[in-house]
């Protein structure tokens, strides 16, 4: 991917090396244990279910230590990759939402160390990247693209479309369908509550694809970056998951889709390039 010396958001919040991220009586997991919770919780965008299991802090986070972009200071080959990521999806959904006659409000992307205080509460690294839709944020903790790297995910690309799914669930929070789901999942069995984030996840998969598109049309993939892209999709299915955990694949507890569906929904947006491509809960009407 060809994101060097370009353009950059402002929408950054580097919270690194600073002690709003970083918490004695935050949850932390390492080891085996740690893997088996990335695999279990990537992508989902639910770090509050996470934060109560492990006994977290539900407190919201304060004034005090919001950082400002300016952050720590760090200004390292992560973070710039990041803000350049994240300057492109504003630049593919500005004008979606503008010709739908909507205001996109643009996220920002908090980078924190270990563990990270939102409004979904204290959040530790474990939990991979994830979206805060309470203050419309997209947390990530840039030491766990090598841990993504020992599951099979590598390259930029990749590393960009999770960026790119995570904003997908902002999108989501703003046409109001994530909080459509939440409302009709408190009506369902778990199972049927599984389905629904099911469609929600595979939502987010598209629409990172259609950020992938934009890169294609404008030039600035390198040969592999799709398929990069593909792979990532593919390795987090949750049949994929379960096997790599050890136990059987259960279709019944599947929260995000299968390998096949995350790749199909991913290549939807790809060539499909619009929301109207995306729409993954059709069959419900």
């Amino acid at each position: 991917m060809r994101w060097k010396g370009r353009k950059q958001s402002t929408n950054i919040e580097d919270r690194r090396g600073g002690g709003s991220s970083r918490s004695k009586g935050g949850a932390k997991v390492g080891g085996v244990g740690f893997v088996v919770l990335l695999l279990i919780y990537l992508f989902t965008g639910q770090g509050q279910n996470f934060m109560d299991n492990m006994g977290g802090d539900a407190s919201v986070i304060s004034e005090n230590n919001t950082n400002s972009q300016a952050g720590s200071g760090i200004n390292d080959d992560g973070r710039e990759f990041i803000a350049v990521v994240l300057k492109d999806t504003e630049d593919v959904w500005n004008p979606i939402f503008q010709q739908a006659g909507l205001r996109y409000q643009e996220p920002k992307v908090v980078l924190f160390e270990d563990s990270v205080r939102s409004a979904c509460g204290l959040t530790s690294s474990a939990v991979g990247p994830f979206y805060c839709p309470g203050d419309l944020k997209v947390y990530l903790d840039l030491g766990f693209f090598s841990q993504l790297s020992q599951m099979g995910v590598r390259g930029d690309f990749a590393q960009a479309y999770v960026v790119a799914h995570e904003v997908g669930h902002h999108v989501q929070k703003l046409q109001g369908i994530s909080d459509k789901v939440l409302q009709m999942q408190r009506r369902m069995s778990k199972v049927q509550a599984n389905q629904m984030s099911v469609l929600l996840e595979l939502q987010a998969d598209c629409y990172a694809g259609i950020w992938a598109r934009r890169q294609a049309n404008y030039r600035l993939l390198e040969d592999g970056d799709l398929e990069e892209a593909i792979n990532a999709a593919g390795n987090i299915g949750d049949d994929r998951i379960q096997q790599r955990s050890g136990g059987y694949v259960s279709p019944d507890s599947f929260t995000h889709g299968s390998s096949a569906q995350r790749i199909e929904w991913l290549k939807k947006g790809m060539l499909g390039g619009d929301v109207n491509s995306c729409d993954t809960f059709a069959g419900l009407r």
